[in-house]
């Protein structure tokens, strides 16, 4: 039997590495968890789910992997470092940092395969980049379609940064749309979201506007007939989801996107979104082929292959690394080399 660790300093980690967990498991294989600093609780552990307490419990506990949908990792822990990514916004600052804790990367798709291997190279090719697919979306990859409702159900999910949000500028629109019934939606607003705000949305709230209490995101977006948006970071998984996604002043627009910059273009476009064209679609399937071709629901199974590679040919040597490994001493209060 297999042991592996998960190692997580934020709470959207529960929901990235779970599928992961479920398929080691169906391998015969044991998972324990190991949560870092104060803004994960263990209380976001599942009553069959186990956390190690200290950095000795891991070191006895010899992991054959330890799985990161982060920066870092300790470089005292046993077993291969492998880094998942905590999303698909490969745009974003910092995306490609080599930080030199890890022994594979597990890449979503071409866009940032390449860009790794070439890293890779230029930083003496110890670790490996290998194309998996990302965990967190096997168990919604593959689902029967959603049945189109009537009228047509809108799962808005807005960013929450002040400088990005569409939230101020689409209200009266769509306050307006749902009295009219021209369209449902479903709000799902993040955590981090203006509490002022969201009581706004929920004082208007009836048959045709609802705030989504639901905590997962992608089961919200299944529920819908198009996804409405601006610069969230879950526009990809939207795609991936097989949803046109209509977005306000997106910080860099695609084309792939139905981006608009008018809210009183707000209902042109969600119409447009539902019944897309041809030439949208192909740029829909082109952006998805670069970020995340591989939509069969099978990256867990592929990240625990890749593992296997690593583990066959051996870790190779990382740089020292002297101050990051000093600094992740520091904050679990282990001072020995290793």
């Amino acid at each position: 039997m297999h042991r592996y660790l998960f190692y997580i300093e934020q709470p959207y980690s529960f929901s990235i590495l779970r599928p992961l967990q479920a398929k080691i498991r169906e391998q015969g294989g044991e998972v324990r968890w190991f949560l870092k600093g104060d803004k994960v609780q263990h209380s976001g552990l599942a009553d069959d789910e186990t956390a190690l307490m200290s950095v000795a419990e891991v070191q006895a506990y010899q992991p054959r992997a330890v799985f990161v949908p982060g920066n870092v990792v300790p470089d005292f822990f046993p077993g291969v470092k492998v880094q998942v990514f905590h999303g698909l916004e490969w745009k974003k600052k910092g995306h490609f940092r080599i930080r030199g804790f890890f022994d594979l990367y597990c890449t979503h798709g071409p866009i940032t395969t390449d860009r790794f291997r070439k890293l890779g190279q230029q930083h003496g090719d110890y670790f490996e980049v290998i194309e998996t697919g990302w965990p967190k979306m096997d168990p919604y990859l593959g689902q029967q379609s959603h049945q189109r409702t009537d009228p047509p159900t809108v799962i808005y999910a807005p960013t929450f940064s002040p400088a990005l949000t569409s939230v101020p500028d689409l209200f009266p629109q769509i306050k307006s749309l749902s009295e009219q019934g021209t369209f449902r939606f479903v709000v799902k607003f993040h955590p981090k979201m203006d509490p002022e705000w969201v009581a706004r949305y929920r004082a208007i709230e009836g048959p045709f506007l609802q705030v989504s209490n639901e905590a997962d995101l992608l089961k919200v977006f299944g529920e819908g007939d198009v996804v409405l948006s601006d610069t969230s970071s879950a526009v990809t998984e939207a795609l991936m989801l097989g949803k046109v996604v209509v977005t306000y002043k997106n910080s860099q627009p695609q084309p792939c996107l139905l981006d608009f910059a008018d809210p009183t273009q707000l209902a042109s476009q969600l119409t447009q979104g539902l019944a897309p064209s041809a030439a949208l679609n192909a740029e829909i399937e082109q952006y998805l082929g670069q970020v995340h071709p591989q939509l069969d629901g099978g990256a867990s199974e592929r990240v625990l292959v890749a593992v296997e590679q690593v583990v066959a040919q051996g870790v190779r040597p990382k740089p020292w690394n002297l101050l990051r490994k000093w600094k992740i001493r520091r904050a679990l209060g282990y001072y020995h080399w290793r």
